[in-house]
């Protein structure tokens, strides 16, 4: 049985087609994270994602890890992206960048405008990830399937929601292939940025962005620094479990699953989990959809 849902979006409950999953971690940094990280890959690569993504650091501070984590899962035979930030860069130092990427068989990046370390005075050659999407584009062809960020609920810095949504517009335009939007919590935020992106002539798929909830004081300043709403019922539920964290993590559980049940029904092109390179939340999420 099909219907529509309240922005459009068509539900189909009786065919349900195989939900792509990815999955994002962050470069370790002591041998023990790397440990710790390849029991977590060996855990959520057993749900077959299309690809596996690794963060990059304020200015690039990260970027002997990330390669190093992006080469050593490459090897494994799993797509892995790179998160490439042009904050801070030289074109030269990208360059330099994407031919290492390429040199290890990486062919999948994730184009982000990224932040500036504190202290840092020099904003780089490329502004604006729109800017960095056209850089790729300009020095390495379709060597690359490029992956954007997008924002349902406004980036924290957007002068204005229009101006955001144009930004969004003007990074598929220079080249994007497809856009991971940030962790949200209300679908239907998702929902109006996937129609306001499509009348604007986006027409890649876009992605939600899914943070399981396993601990309130961090998912709280998470949620300040990127702009994502926790709504008041789940942030009143999670603080009145104060430290029973099998509490929180039970709700949680039921809240994130919830949601990324709404978005498959409601034709979500796939799921991309942020996991803090922890796999028992959202390996529980997946086994709860049957993913």
């Amino acid at each position: 049985m099909a219907g529509a849902s309240r922005f459009g979006l068509l539900i189909n409950t009786a065919i349900m087609k195989p939900i792509e999953l990815s999955f994002e971690f962050f470069p370790p940094k002591t041998a023990e994270g790397v440990e710790k990280l390849r029991a977590t890959r060996a855990q959520l690569l057993m749900h077959k994602p299309r690809f596996v993504s690794v963060t990059f650091g304020a200015g690039g501070s990260t970027q002997q890890g990330t390669l190093d984590t992006v080469a050593e899962i490459a090897k494994e035979g799993v797509d892995a992206a790179p998160h490439l930030s042009c904050i801070g860069a030289t074109r030269d130092s990208l360059r330099d960048i994407l031919s290492q990427y390429r040199s290890h068989g990486i062919r999948h990046i994730v184009a982000l405008r990224g932040d500036l370390p504190s202290g840092m005075g020099e904003m780089g050659e490329l502004r604006y990830a729109s800017d960095l999407v056209a850089f790729i584009r300009e020095e390495t062809g379709d060597a690359f399937h490029i992956e954007v960020a997008g924002y349902p609920e406004y980036h924290p810095q957007a002068r204005s929601p229009r101006h955001d949504l144009e930004a969004f517009a003007q990074k598929v335009k220079a080249g994007a292939d497809s856009a991971i939007t940030q962790y949200f919590f209300n679908a239907d935020a998702y929902f109006r940025f996937v129609e306001d992106a499509k009348k604007l002539g986006v027409d890649i798929p876009i992605v939600p962005g899914i943070m399981p909830i396993t601990n309130y004081s961090q998912l709280m300043r998470f949620s300040e620094m990127c702009g994502a709403e926790v709504p008041r019922w789940v942030a009143k539920r999670l603080e009145s479990f104060g430290d029973d964290r099998e509490s929180i993590r039970a709700f949680g559980l039921d809240v994130v699953t919830d949601l990324c049940r709404r978005l498959v029904d409601a034709g979500a092109p796939g799921l991309h989990f942020y996991t803090l390179n922890t796999a028992g939340a959202t390996k529980a999420i997946c086994e709860r959809l049957a993913l």
